[in-house]
């Protein structure tokens, strides 16, 4: 019996233990899940901050702001550092409307002299540089635009243009000499014969208005002379290749820009008659220039468009009519020039700004030559520039042209001068 009670004990200890022993594991079992779920809960917490640390960071940056933890480098000193003052130099220029000449060169043929030119001596002809037609003087090389007029053909407005190649400073095979640009001369003559070159030497010389001496290869070395002795230098790098240069004479006032940047600036030039270019050394393919344009026109003269415009309102004004001797026509017919576009222009514009005013268009010859042709001819002259302040954007209903002919002489048709001033434009308001 004890041995029964016994067996029954051991069996049920037995039991106990083993469930006890499943019961444990399963205690461990789930406080080991518990424990793994906050390991990964810690872990997926820490990545989200630190995720969303780095998408504050990254948003921060994109909006320019700094770390709440950082200093901006000057934020704990009062010592900003300022940028320098910076200047300006005017660049005005405007190229004056009537194109006198023009030559880009992209017609010519290669090898050969340039068909736009003249030259008084060196040598010159039309090479490529990068695939661009340029004209190369060389030789000593002088030479001007080719000009079908006899004597003097710069008029007292006038623009200057052309594009140059420059060669950074480089030394001279064989030798020591630094060469640039060879020390390239632009020259406006004062004389009125155009078979002798204007100038000798470094200086400007008595035969000359102003002489520019550019793309040398020191900045410092930029020189000019003007009014014969005068002299002047400056500053300026060019860039290598293309550059470009710009000269407007206005009566008496003369400015030079490079790359549209102003460097010279001359209140009182004499008047220029013509022009040329000279490159004094001989060195082979370093001197290019294309793109030359003359025109007549140039940069106001300070207040010079408000002083012409309240000179043909002045006129109006105390006379009631503007009269211009400065509309001229082809001789012997109706064809307008086209530098008296200049003039025709200042008409338009106060005639636009008055758009109310009626204006008889009156077109005067001198007597040189019959009434039957001069009466006809004196309204076509009227009609023209009727049309032409028309194309200017003038209401034409507010226009109307009258040829007097040579019956309203002002002055004496005797000499040239009264002839002159008989050959005239009013513009008569009604």
């Amino acid at each position: 019996m004890k041995r029964l009670i016994l067996l029954l004990v051991v069996a049920f200890a037995i039991v106990v233990n083993t469930d006890a022993q499943g019961w444990l594991n399963r205690l461990k079992d789930k406080a080991k899940s518990k424990i793994e779920n906050k390991i990964d809960d810690a872990v997926d917490n820490a990545m989200d901050k630190g995720i969303d640390k780095a998408e504050d960071e990254a948003s921060d940056a994109v909006r320019g702001k700094k770390g709440k933890n950082k200093k901006s480098k000057n934020e704990d000193t009062d010592d900003v550092e300022e940028a320098d003052p910076v200047t300006a130099t005017s660049s005005d220029f405007k190229r004056g409307s009537v194109i006198m000449f023009q030559d880009d060169v992209t017609a010519e043929q290669v090898g050969e002299f340039p068909s736009k030119w003249d030259m008084f001596s060196g040598t010159t002809e039309v090479k490529t540089i990068a695939g661009i037609k340029a004209i190369n003087p060389t030789d000593n090389a002088q030479i001007q635009p080719l000009i079908k007029e006899q004597g003097a053909y710069l008029p007292e407005e006038f623009t200057i243009e052309y594009d140059f190649y420059y060669w950074p400073t480089s030394k001279v095979p064989g030798n020591d000499d630094y060469i640039g640009l060879n020390d390239m001369k632009l020259i406006l003559a004062v004389t009125k014969d155009r078979s002798e070159f204007p100038q000798t030497g470094g200086d400007g010389g008595d035969l000359t208005a102003f002489v520019l001496t550019h793309g040398v290869c020191s900045s410092s070395e930029h020189t000019y002379y003007f009014n014969g002795d005068k002299k002047g230098d400056f500053d300026y790098s060019f860039k290598k290749g293309w550059n470009h240069v710009a000269l407007s004479f206005n009566k008496r006032a003369l400015k030079v820009y490079f790359n549209d940047k102003r460097v010279v600036n001359l209140p009182r030039v004499n008047q220029p008659t013509w022009l040329c270019f000279q490159v004094p050394f001989d060195y082979i393919n370093l001197t290019f220039i294309r793109n030359v344009v003359i025109a007549k026109g140039a940069v106001a003269l300070y207040d010079r468009h408000a002083q012409d415009m309240s000179a043909v309102e002045k006129a109006i004004q105390e006379t009631g009519q503007f009269v211009t001797n400065n509309i001229l026509f082809d001789t012997g017919k109706a064809t307008l020039k086209q530098e008296s576009m200049i003039e025709i222009m200042k008409v338009a514009d106060y005639m636009k700004k008055n758009p109310s005013a009626r204006f008889e268009v009156q077109g005067h010859t001198d007597n040189q030559g019959s009434d039957k042709i001069n009466d006809p001819l004196s309204q076509q002259r009227a009609e023209a520039i009727v049309k032409a302040l028309e194309g200017l954007g003038v209401d034409g209903f507010n226009l109307r042209a009258v040829g007097k002919g040579s019956h309203e002489p002002v002055a004496d048709n005797k000499t040239e001068a009264g002839r002159a001033k008989n050959r005239r434009v009013v513009f008569v308001k009604k």
